[in-house]
């Protein structure tokens, strides 16, 4: 990268740039949508009946807002000082080089954006079905229908019309906050008797301080998607001004939500309910499953603050919030392919525009194809584990940026700084680190499958370079420098 350019460019023959056409809105919208699914409508209850207290199960969620903040914040100032499409391929690239943008591009390509895809349209369809008692196999080839319709709906409009992009993301994002924002002042005035509830902390023993480590893991999943909007950061009007502002925006009101929705959660289900509910006779999933019973948490809390009959209608409500999370995540996990594919790291036909609205047509269809595959063939729970670990390692990787380009290059425009810099990026690396090794400590297959598709990406890389040169990857025909 030359030290006189400090933004990426895409190399090649076909090098057009997406359009600059989304506002602060749409960024914020896109980072609410990406973070607000399926983790914090399905893992509270996981998380209780892990640590047995749902005192300790907020004070876990506080820590996961003050951990995604301090990745926020440092990921505000890579945004400002290289705002161009691709998100952490570009901050990687820049700092590590082209292998470390490949693995990272490999990473959401495989498990970031596909994986958390598979999860929102399956949840969804779980939900939007529930009115038609479906059960059995009838049930889930039925809940894996709806899901790939879903998908293919979304691709198409993403594909179709930038407009068209702007305004159902945002009137399905609208929706879902207005949905949630009411469930919780009803459920805050319904509930409050029981604020007994939020107040039982346990002794703390090493077990408990290992499942709260663990437990970590499903609400980081829950965060996931504060760097959403950087994905964009090329399509969106002045992005050095608006991308931090999107991003802050975006954390904070996710983070507020997050502990008004688990407030809800624990003053209709107190502790000793989560364990009856997973313990007791009326549960007969296999007993590797048994948590399983209180992962629809919020609609196990709605009957509890507001009866039976509201059950059904709250499945189809989650089930249109989780619509929202899939637009974002199919609508962003395709600029990564066309980022790496414009850098000459991925077939190069990924990175072409097609239509009127130059939207990523081919790069969407092998996200889709990718999503597809994953979504006929993998379980909620091992999905979450596998996304959570493989994001957990890049992120640190991406936040960890922060100090490489203050050294290696001090010439960027820097817009927006980290505050606290350099605690606030160590708080989240610190973290991170901890609840990864909880994650192998607990669930070392899905984990080490997580690390091992990560490594696979290495060799690929190197089979790539060969099959573009002709022999073997080395400085003489790398893969230029982007800029």
């Amino acid at each position: 990268m030359s030290s006189r350019d400090p933004e990426f460019e895409p190399t090649g023959e076909n090098s057009t740039k997406m359009p600059a056409e989304f506002g602060l809105a749409m960024a914020t919208f896109v980072i609410v949508a990406s973070m607000v699914g399926v983790g914090i409508l399905t893992t509270s209850g996981f998380t209780v009946y892990s640590v047995g207290s749902n005192q300790l199960m907020l004070g876990l969620w506080v820590l996961g807002g003050v951990i995604a903040a301090a990745g926020a914040l440092t990921l505000c100032e890579l945004s400002a000082a290289m705002p161009k499409t691709g998100g952490d391929y570009v901050y990687l690239h820049e700092a590590y080089g082209p292998l470390a943008a490949f693995l990272s591009g490999w990473v959401s390509f495989l498990i970031g954006f596909a994986a958390p895809s598979a999860a929102a349209a399956f949840g969804a369809a779980k939900f939007l079905l529930v009115p038609l008692h479906l059960e059995g196999p009838v049930a889930l080839y039925a809940q894996r229908g709806l899901a790939t319709f879903t998908i293919l709906v979304f691709a198409t409009i993403h594909t179709k019309s930038r407009g068209g992009t702007s305004r159902v993301q945002s009137w399905i994002t609208s929706l879902k906050l207005i949905l949630l924002g009411l469930f919780v002042l009803a459920g805050l005035a319904v509930g409050w008797p029981h604020h007994a509830n939020l107040v039982d902390l346990p002794p703390m023993t090493g077990s408990r301080v290992l499942a709260m480590m663990f437990s970590l893991v499903y609400i980081s999943y829950a965060y996931i998607g504060w760097n959403a909007a950087s994905y964009l950061a090329g399509e969106i009007v002045e992005p050095q001004r608006l991308l931090p502002r999107a991003i802050l925006l975006g954390t904070a009101g996710v983070v507020a939500l997050y502990l008004g929705l688990n407030i809800v959660y624990a003053l209709a289900l107190s502790a000793d309910d989560i364990r009856a509910i997973v313990d007791g006779p009326e549960n007969r999933l296999p007993l590797a499953s048994k948590p399983e019973a209180v992962a629809p948490i919020a609609q196990l809390a709605a009957q509890r603050l507001f009866g039976v009959k509201w059950s059904e209608p709250l499945s189809v409500s989650i089930g249109l919030m989780l619509l929202s999370s899939l637009s974002a995540y199919v609508l962003i996990g395709p600029r990564v392919i066309f980022a790496m594919a414009q850098a000459g790291q991925f077939p190069k036909v990924a990175g072409r525009l097609s239509g009127r609205a130059s939207t990523p047509v081919v790069a969407t269809a092998l996200q889709v194809l990718c999503t597809l595959t994953l979504l006929w063939t993998g379980s909620f729970d091992s999905l979450v584990i596998y996304a959570s670990v493989g994001l957990a390692i890049f992120s640190m990787l991406t936040i960890s940026a922060v100090y490489v380009l203050r050294v290696k290059r001090p010439d960027l425009p820097r817009p927006f700084k980290t505050p606290g810099y350099p605690v606030t990026p160590a708080i989240y690396l610190v973290f991170t680190t901890i609840l990864t090794a909880a994650a192998f400590s607990e669930r070392f297959w899905v984990s080490t499958y997580s690390l091992l598709s990560i490594m696979v990406g290495i060799p690929i890389y190197y089979l790539w370079q060969w099959g573009l040169s002709g022999k073997p990857f080395s400085k003489e025909n790398r893969v230029p420098d982007q800029g």
